[in-house]
């Protein structure tokens, strides 16, 4: 374990940022349907006061540290500080999956939400058939709770998803 560090973004990522976020076979996972621009990423590093409170989400670089290299992101969005809750979303560079890393960002991730900001719980969606995110999510405590019928149009198929809690006991 600790084999990475999560930071805030830093002008140095923006080039990295802009190839994950302009891959468009991960944008179902966010419901993205259009690239963005490197001005459009710069700004969002540049502007981001990493102020969750303020902006509602947060994205955090996950980084080895042996080699200070960014090897993917972890996002909060939909902070709600009333409700106590939040999603959470990952990447991790297909480079580095299946390593652990993912599991470690995750866990750093769970014990900043719960200890820091003082979440209630944290949730996510998965294309059912994704196992390999399934099985990381479940493994770090998170339970399905709602299946979603059909409910995104993947290349032509209608993909099942399935919609996952944690909640802090």
């Amino acid at each position: 374990m600790e084999q990475i560090i999560l930071r805030a973004p830093e002008p140095t990522d923006i080039d990295q940022l802009y190839v994950w976020e302009n891959d468009s076979s991960l944008w179902h996972h966010g419901n993205t349907i259009a690239p963005l621009s490197r001005y459009d990423l710069e700004q969002f590093v540049l502007n981001s006061q990493s102020d969750i409170y303020q902006n509602h989400q947060l994205r955090l670089m996950v980084v080895l540290k042996a080699t200070n290299k960014a090897i993917g992101t972890i996002d909060l969005f939909e902070f709600d500080p009333i409700h106590q809750r939040a999603g959470v979303g990952i990447l991790i560079d297909k480079p580095n999956q299946l390593r652990g890393f993912a599991s470690e960002a995750l866990q750093l991730l769970i014990e900043y939400a719960f200890s820091k900001l003082h979440l209630h719980q944290l949730y996510c969606s998965i294309i059912s058939h994704h196992s390999a995110s399934m099985k990381l999510f479940i493994k770090n405590g998170f339970e399905v709770t709602a299946t979603f019928k059909q409910w995104l149009l993947v290349n032509q198929t209608w993909e099942d998803v399935c919609f996952l809690q944690l909640i802090q006991k």
